[in-house]
């Protein structure tokens, strides 16, 4: 059952008592929680462990099904998932039945008959606590974030890019297949930054960023190469399947102005693509020199075009 209250915290509360359960429920409604009530040990260990879990729990020490530490043990024994923080209460009050429920992974204990007051302060310190935990855990992934992925577009940085070749030719070398390669350079774009500025020209790098990620699939790799330079990374991408993929790209992201803040501008993008094939796979650097060659072609070539690796085995295209 739960008796939802907006703006509250989510605290689980665990007894078959139904009078403690009934108490507990209408003093915690009263400060504010959204309260989930359960009956047995079961029941409660099978929440906490649900994806939507709420980060505070009461639990009874004795309960039908699984005991109050039985159930913090089933939880802690999940480390990857969200931390709960849990307070014991129970009629047990010797050292040892104290020592042994926060060994089992309490992280506070409260005997019975306890003290409203006193339960409402031990509940705010695991709410600070949450709380603190929570920051942290979004620093981390913030600082995460930020050393893998470029700061200016958001794709992945040109570490984590070549990581992904990297990966694609081990795994070449393990199962075999095809993969490719496409290495997008934006046409012109040091005039952008010249005649109208560095904030008009990262509003074209966004932009263009935004559009080709929105061309590749979910388990491609797009990322900032270096200043206006893309490295898209295509698993299991045969020639004409990376150079479709390269021409939707180049023709995605000259279809309509981009806005740089004092206007639109007409963006092209000259892409060269390499691919490594089962019967001449080739390591990511000569992959990445192939499709960087391609690249200069496109852009001798006259620019605003898609050119492939000229290989022995392969012709050029385009």
């Amino acid at each position: 059952m739960i008796v939802e209250t907006p703006n509250s915290s989510r605290i689980l509360i665990a007894d078959d008592d139904p009078v403690a359960r009934t108490m507990l429920q209408s003093l915690l409604t009263k400060w504010g929680y959204q309260v989930i009530v359960v009956g047995d040990g079961l029941e409660a260990a099978r929440i906490l462990e649900s994806a939507d879990a709420p980060q505070l729990a009461i639990l009874d020490w004795m309960m039908p099904g699984l005991e109050g530490p039985q159930v913090c043990q089933r939880i802690r024994a999940h480390p990857d998932r969200p931390y709960v923080y849990v307070l014991l209460l129970t009629a047990r009050s010797q050292q040892d039945d104290i020592l042994r429920g926060l060994d089992s992974g309490a992280d506070d204990y409260l005997t019975k008959p306890f003290d409203a007051p006193e339960l409402r302060a031990r509940l705010h310190v695991g709410q600070r606590i949450l709380d603190l935990q929570n920051r942290l855990i979004a620093a981390r992934e913030e600082l995460r974030f930020r050393a893998t992925h470029d700061e200016l577009t958001g794709l992945a940085n040109r570490r984590v890019s070549l990581d992904a070749v990297s990966r694609e030719h081990a795994r070449q070398s393990r199962e075999g297949g095809t993969f490719g390669i496409v290495l997008i350079d934006l046409d012109h774009f040091k005039n952008v930054n010249d005649t109208l500025g560095h904030l008009a020209g990262d509003a074209v790098l966004k932009e263009a960023a935004r559009r080709i990620a929105s061309c590749v699939r979910p388990y491609d790799t797009v990322g900032r190469y270096g200043g206006e330079e893309f490295l898209v990374v295509a698993p299991m991408c045969d020639r004409l399947g990376s150079v479709r993929l390269a021409e939707r790209i180049r023709e995605f992201l000259q279809s309509t102005p981009i806005d740089t803040g004092t206007g639109p501008l007409a963006v092209t993008a000259s892409c060269g693509i390499a691919i490594s094939i089962p019967a001449k796979p080739l390591d990511p650097k000569q992959l990445l020199r192939l499709a960087d060659e391609a690249l200069y072609r496109a852009k001798e070539l006259g620019r605003n075009r898609s050119e492939f690796a000229a290989e022995p085995q392969l012709t050029t295209s385009l």
